[in-house]
Order: C-alpha cells, then sequence, then structure tokens
C-alpha cells in the first residue's frame, strides 16, 4: 500500500484538505480501477464497480450523529462517546488505521450504539488521533470510499461490519451529465456570491473543475452544505450519478434561496439602522438650530428651569432648602450622558413634587360635617359622635396632633367609606392604601438611592399625589401587615403613627426629614389580635359593630339601590323594591355584619331582571318578597332554634368573631360505662377547652353536693361538642354556656329556646365581664333571640346601645353562676 501511504503522508501537510485530496482521490479512483478493464468504460455512469482487496472486508464502525461523510476530504472528527472512542483507538492499533463512519438514523439518547444506523456509510484512514479530555478524543482521517453493510460481525467490545465497497465507475460522461456538472458549478458560483461563508471552500472546488471524475466533484460540493444530515445521506447513497445530480442541484437552490432570505433580512436590518441614525443626527442638528435660535432649550436647562419654577411657591425647611441647591448644583456640571445625571434629575423629581408647607383649609363648620356623616351612612350613632369629637377638638386645637384613628369591625360595615367622608367633612384631600400582605419595611421608609429602581416609600407618594402636606390618609387592613427577612412594616409603622416622632419623619430615599404631623391617619382593621400592643397603643380605638336588619334595610333603600341601578343601566325609578322584600333578602340571604353581601344579592337580582327583558320576557320591575326565592335561590339562612324543644344537655351561646356577632350551640351528652370522663370536639382553641373544663369541674363539684347526682358524673362520659366543627373556635366567654348545658344534662331540665347568653366563669362560679356586647346583641337579635343573659359588669355597655337595638330584648344580667340558674330555670 505505497501508494496510500504516499497519500498519509501528503495529508498531514497543513496545505492541503479540499484541494489536495479531491487529486489525492482522483489518482487513487484511476489507479484502482486499471485492473478493472477498459470494459468498465462501456458501463454505464451510475454502475458500480467492486473495489479491489486494497481494504478489509471487516471494518470498526463509528457511528455519527449529525452528517454523513462524503469521499475525497481530509476532515478532523470528535468522539465522545466510550465505545466510538475505543473503537478508534482499535483502528489505529489493529486495522490499520482503518474505519468505517456510518450516520445514525434513529438516535437512542441514552445509548448511541443501541441506535439504528444507516446502511450506507464511508471508509476513512485515519491519520492522527489526539486526546482533547479524559473523556473525548479528535481524529484527523482521510474519506476514502462508500461502503454498505453485508452483516454486523460483532458488536461488543465495539461494533464491527462486514462490507462491501461502493464506487463509481470509469466512464467517460456524457453530454447529459456534463450538462448537469455545468448547472451545478453556475449554481455554485451564485452561491458563492451571495454567502461569503462557502466563498473560500467553493472558490476551490470551481477552480479546480474536472468533468472527468463528477462523482468526486458532487461529493465534495455536498459535504459544504447546510442542509440537514438526512438530505446528506440521501445523497450519498444516491449511486447513480445522474440522480445524484439532480438532488445536489435541488440542495443547492434550497440553499441559494436560504441564503437570499438572509440577505434580505440583514438589508432590512441596515436599512432601519440607517434610517435610525439618520432620524437621530437630523434630530440633533435640529436641536442644536432650536437651540441657536433661542426657540429651545437643550434638556439640562430645561429640568434646571422646570425644578426652578416648581421652588417658587414651596416653603421647604432649612434641610429641604440646603439638599435641593446642593442637588441642583450637581445637576449643572454632570454631563447630559452620565447615569449619576438620570439619578439626581429622578430624586429632584420627587423633592420638588411635594407639597411642603402646601395646605388645604379646613371646614370648620360641624353642623356641615354632621350633615356630610349622616348622608353618606345611615345608622352607626355612636361612630359619627366619635368623629365629631374628634372633628372639634381638631378644628378648637388647630392642629390634629395626636389623632390617628383605627376603625375596627368586620368586613362590609363602611370603615373605608367612614375615612372618605371624615376627608369629606374636613374638606381635605383623601388617599388610600392597602397594608395587606406588606412585608418589606421599605415599602413604608423608601428604598436607599443606592439601589437601582429605587423609590421613596408609600407615605411619601401619598402625600405627593395628593398635593397636599394635610391630607388624610387612610391605612387599610393595618391587622394583616406581614413581617420577612425584608423587616417588619408594623415595626415602621410605629414612627409614623407615633405624634411625638412623626413630626421629623426621615423616608430613606428622601434622606430629609419631612413633618406628618398635620396628616390625618385612619386606620381600618376587622380586629385586633394580630396588631402589634405598641401600635394598638398609639391609635385611638372606634369599633363599628355591623347592622341590624332595620339599618340594612334603610341602607340597601337609601344607598345600595340607587348605586346598583345606575350601575347596571337602570333608571332611578325603574325598579321597586318592597320593604318586606328588603327584610326577606336581609333575613334569609345577608345576616353579615356588613352589606356588601347584601349588595352582592340586589346587584344578582337586578342582573336577572335585565337578561328577562333582553329575552323579551314579561318581568315585573316591583319586587315583592314573594319573587325574592325565584331570584335568589333557596335561602342559605334559616332562623336558628333548639334541635328539640324538649331536650336537655342543650344551650345557645353568643360570641364574637372578625365576621361580627355569631350564635353558637352548646351540645352535651352522657354516655353510660363503668367510669366517668369528660372530652371535648368541635375545633376548640386552648382558651375554649380550659373553659369546658371549668365549667364541668364547677358543674361537677356543685351536683356532688347531692347524693343522686355524684354517681352520674363517676359512671358517665360525658361529651360536649360545639357544632360546626369545621369552623375553629376560641375565648372565653363561653363558660357559663357550657356550663348550663352541663347542668342541664344532668339535672334533666330543658334550656328555654329562646333564651342566649354569654360570659366567663370562673371555678367559684363568679360570672366575669366579656367583650362584644353590641355585637352579640346584634347576632341575637339577627335570630329573634328576645331573652339575653350578660355579665352583671356589661350592664353599663348594653345600656349604652342604641334603643332600637336594645327595643324588644328582654335581658338579665348574672354576677354568679346561681343567678343564670334562677333565670334558666327559675330555681
Amino acid at each position: 500500500m505505497a501508494e496510500d501511504k504516499k497519500q498519509a503522508e501528503e495529508s498531514e501537510q497543513p496545505e492541503t484538505i479540499i484541494e489536495a485530496e479531491a487529486v489525492t482521490a482522483e489518482d487513487e479512483a484511476s489507479s484502482s480501477s486499471d485492473d478493472a478493464g477498459k470494459s468498465a468504460g462501456a458501463q454505464d455512469a451510475g454502475d458500480l464497480a467492486v473495489m479491489p482487496d486494497s481494504y478489509p472486508d471487516e471494518i470498526i464502525i463509528a457511528p455519527l450523529k449529525d452528517r454523513p461523510v462524503f469521499p475525497g476530504m481530509s476532515i478532523p472528527l470528535s468522539f465522545s462517546d466510550p465505545t466510538s472512542i475505543e473503537a478508534v483507538g482499535a483502528a489505529a492499533e489493529k486495522y490499520s488505521g482503518v474505519f468505517g463512519c456510518v450516520k445514525v438514523k434513529e438516535l437512542n439518547d441514552s445509548a448511541l450504539y443501541d441506535s439504528e444506523l444507516n446502511e450506507v456509510g464511508t471508509l476513512l484512514q485515519l491519520f492522527r488521533l489526539v486526546p482533547l479530555t479524559e473523556s473525548s478524543v479528535q481524529v484527523f482521517a482521510r474519506s476514502i470510499k462508500r461502503f454498505r453493510k453485508v452483516r454486523e460481525v460483532q458488536r461488543e467490545p465495539y461494533l464491527v461490519w462486514e462490507v462491501e465497497y461502493l464506487d463509481d465507475a470509469k466512464v467517460k460522461p456524457d453530454n447529459e451529465l456534463k450538462a448537469y456538472m455545468m448547472a451545478i458549478i453556475s449554481e455554485v458560483k451564485d452561491l458563492i456570491g451571495l454567502n461569503p461563508i462557502f466563498q473560500e471552500q467553493l472558490k476551490l472546488i470551481v477552480a479546480k473543475v474536472n468533468f472527468e471524475t463528477p462523482g468526486l466533484l458532487m461529493d465534495v460540493i455536498a459535504s459544504v452544505l447546510t442542509v440537514s444530515g438526512d438530505r446528506m445521506q440521501e445523497v450519498l447513497e444516491t449511486l447513480v450519478l445522474y440522480e445524484r445530480a439532480k438532488k445536489l442541484l435541488i440542495l443547492i437552490r434550497e440553499e441559494i434561496e436560504m441564503a437570499r432570505m438572509q440577505q434580505q433580512i440583514q438589508e432590512q436590518i441596515s436599512e432601519k439602522m440607517s434610517a435610525q441614525q439618520k432620524e437621530f443626527f437630523l434630530r440633533e442638528q435640529l436641536k442644536a438650530i432650536k437651540k441657536e435660535l433661542g426657540i429651545e432649550k437643550d434638556e439640562k436647562d430645561a429640568d434646571l428651569e422646570r425644578f426652578e419654577k416648581r421652588l417658587e411657591g414651596l416653603q421647604l425647611s432649612e434641610e429641604a432648602q440646603k439638599v435641593v441647591d446642593e442637588e441642583l448644583d450637581k445637576l449643572r456640571t454632570l454631563d447630559a450622558n452620565s447615569p449619576e445625571r438620570n439619578v439626581t434629575r429622578a430624586y429632584l423629581e420627587v423633592l420638588t413634587d411635594l407639597p411642603w408647607g402646601s395646605f388645604t383649609a379646613d371646614e370648620t363648620d360641624l353642623a356641615q360635617a354632621r350633615a356630610t356623616l349622616d348622608e353618606q351612612h345611615y345608622g352607626l350613632k355612636d361612630v359619627k359622635e366619635s368623629i365629631l369629637e374628634l372633628l372639634a377638638s381638631i378644628i378648637k386645637r388647630g392642629s390634629i396632633s395626636g389623632s390617628i384613628l383605627c376603625l375596627v369591625g368586620p368586613p362590609g360595615v363602611g370603615k373605608t367609606s367612614i375615612g372618605r367622608s371624615i376627608a369629606a367633612a374636613l374638606d381635605r384631600k383623601f388617599y388610600r392604601f392597602s397594608l395587606g400582605g406588606m412585608r418589606d419595611e421599605a415599602e413604608i421608609k423608601g428604598h436607599r438611592r443606592t439601589y437601582i429602581g429605587a423609590m421613596p416609600g408609600k407615605l411619601i407618594q401619598s402625600i405627593r399625589r395628593a398635593g397636599s402636606s394635610n391630607p388624610v390618609i387612610m391605612l387599610d387592613e393595618i391587622d394583616k401587615v406581614g413581617a420577612s427577612y425584608r423587616g417588619d412594616p408594623a415595626a415602621a409603622l410605629l414612627e409614623v403613627l407615633d405624634p411625638e416622632q412623626n413630626t421629623e419623619f426621615l423616608d430613606h430615599y428622601l434622606d430629609v426629614h419631612f413633618d406628618l404631623s398635620n396628616v390625618l391617619f385612619v386606620c381600618t382593621a376587622n380586629q385586633l389580635d394580630t396588631i402589634p400592643e405598641p401600635l394598638i397603643d398609639r391609635m385611638e380605638i372606634i369599633r363599628l359593630s355591623g347592622y341590624v336588619l332595620e339599618e340594612k334595610v334603610q341602607i340597601a333603600r337609601r344607598h345600595l339601590i340607587p348605586k346598583q341601578l345606575q350601575d347596571q343601566g337602570f333608571a332611578v325609578d325603574e325598579v321597586a323594591f318592597d320593604d318586606d322584600a328588603l327584610r326577606a333578602i336581609v333575613d334569609k340571604y345577608a345576616r353579615e355584619a356588613g352589606v356588601r353581601n347584601l349588595e352582592k344579592q340586589i346587584r344578582k337580582i337586578l342582573r336577572k331582571i335585565s337578561l328577562k327583558q333582553a329575552e323579551k320576557a314579561d318581568v315585573a320591575l316591583r319586587v315583592g318578597p314573594d319573587e325574592i326565592e325565584a331570584f335568589l335561590g333557596a335561602p342559605r339562612f334559616t332562623t336558628e332554634e333548639l334541635y328539640n324543644k324538649d331536650q336537655a344537655g342543650v344551650a345557645l351561646g353568643l360570641a364574637y368573631t372578625s365576621q361580627g356577632g355569631a350564635t353558637l350551640y352548646v351540645e352535651a351528652s352522657a354516655i353510660a360505662g363503668n367510669k366517668g370522663g369528660f372530652k371535648q370536639t368541635g375545633q376548640l382553641g386552648d382558651v375554649m377547652r380550659e373553659s369546658s373544663e371549668i365549667a364541668y369541674s364547677y358543674v361537677r363539684a356543685r351536683l356532688c353536693e347531692r347524693e343522686n347526682f355524684c354517681s352520674f358524673f363517676e359512671n358517665h362520659l360525658i361529651h360536649i361538642h360545639v357544632p360546626a366543627g369545621a369552623t375553629p373556635k376560641d375565648g372565653p366567654s363561653a363558660g357559663i354556656t357550657m356550663a348550663l348545658a352541663l347542668y342541664s344534662l344532668a339535672t334533666g331540665k330543658v334550656v328555654p329556646v329562646h333564651l342566649a347568653m354569654t360570659g366567663e366563669l370562673t371555678l367559684t362560679g363568679k360570672v366575669l365581664p366579656i367583650g362584644g356586647v353590641k355585637e352579640k346583641t346584634i347576632a341575637a337579635r339577627r335570630v329573634e333571640i328576645s331573652t339575653l343573659i350578660f355579665p352583671k359588669a356589661n350592664k353599663k355597655d348594653f345600656e349604652e346601645l342604641p334603643e332600637y337595638i336594645r327595643e324588644g330584648i328582654e335581658v338579665h344580667y348574672a354576677d354568679y353562676f346561681d343567678d343564670v340558674l334562677r333565670i334558666a330555670f327559675g330555681t
């Protein structure tokens, strides 16, 4: 194999690759076909000639994932699969550097050698093996001949096939084949002009065109195209030269079309960039001309003039004035393209946009303030009085120092709207933002200017947007503030809501003290349990307990119905609601403390009327009690009654929740057994469990004084349950209710149906006071309970309730549990 050795030495020269190898392959094709005889010239150009025995019949196979290799090329190949690396090494040691490369047909990602391979590949002569890393090698080889798989000889440790070699027959090309070749060369020249990627490679091919070896020329051209590997494999497997020329021509034309599209896209981008550059230069020239003529100032001068104009009407503090002057001087010296200029400009935007020393005059007419509150809110007499007292104090002092309100009540009772009414009564600007879910201290005190995207805190933003230094700012949902690694917003609010500190509130972004003492802060919360005590200590608490049925009817008549009629596109008097219909809606569908659900039910009725009108159905425009169920479906609420009027061991209690007042039953049952015991169910909290244990101990101790009852507790397991087991419950105010249910169970005496109670019980039988008297009374009225038991210490709280809430309710006061028994059983 002297000739092969000579070719191997030539391929190691750096100036080879395509041109040198094309000639070498041509020479070899000529020499190897000499023995085939001149009879080969009589064969068709596409006939196959069997290679002589110069190359082994059995060769190692290395799969290729992406593209096949064409004969007549010197190429580098990289292998990272362990089996492929072992196979190439074995080829170098045992097979004289000869191996075959075959493109994968169906790839197996987990195991390359388990992939389905094409049956036609290319024989390569290995020149050099260079390790790249521990898991990859690079080989330099020359592709020689096509081959086809005959059979698989072995699979382990590497793949070996028995192959037959394929070659183009040595024939003199006829005119048709020459025509194909000339068409291919023409297309290649067009491709060279369109795509610079192919210029260096294809110029060598065009310069050394040899029509005597058309197959070799087509292989070399196909190898440099960028089409998919499967399309290239089709060319490799096409042994008839005419068919191969047709397929190659199609691929070259597709490559040309792609190159033209790429060129078109590049031209469009270049045109767009040129247009933008032209526009930029024209704008700059126009700006310079306007500046020369005095028509327009540059951006820096315009900013400075705008800031100075803003400062003319402001009364800045000495500290703020000093900072503004420094920042303006800095802005004058900074270059227009300096990043710091944008930071300084944004800072001055905020600093000069704040209403320094700008105040709105307060409305001093309390009669007008009372009229405003009465017009916008029905009921809530005690709340309005508290607000008017505060307003009177503010007007008399001339300042609001120390006045921070917190409106506490269930959802839908009008806390936010009351805040708006306070602002309207004082004729001040109003701004509201929610604290619910806030977990970042910077939301209150701002971000430091060293951070990208820094901005002032919500309070400074509120004052900036309100445009006044004395607005009414509502901090909504203050009970839902969270805490995280970014800080505790509730702690940051301590400075804001402290009258002794907020005169010099320091926002991290401003880094200048701002006086918040003229701002009237109004906070809202559903409950106080989650608000930190130091924060509660800084606020004046006003409770909104909710509304009774009569109040809800009037609110619906005066506010909700007119609003919904307008929202749903009805005329003011187009749809009428009877009072009985409104009572039915409140009683059966909207018993919540607030009126939000009542408004939803009214909206639902009006939408159903709209639908019927749209469908041209005959619909009454007056809503009576008989139509309510047809509009709203089955009632959500029914009047709560004891399950069995003759059943002992059941008592009705009153509770206070974040949703307002509520009624809840306490059931007691006895299970006969050899020993006593006590258990509780109903998702009771720790405090409520303790109350039940106190009630059990007290009742058992009291009844064991009588011989006939003592054995009852010794021989029965007592089970106490509070229904609605899915709802968590806690608090001490159910103590007397649990004790009365246990007493009723043990003695067999039945608790009256329309009796409800609340009060904390001690082990000595003392009844302690509770909270939420108004809410619990409203809950009792809502379910038509006529007789209540309150702790004696809560007598004053009940007597302070409005007459319309107390009307029709018989109230008894208990100092000890004996009073509860006397009221319930007359003993």
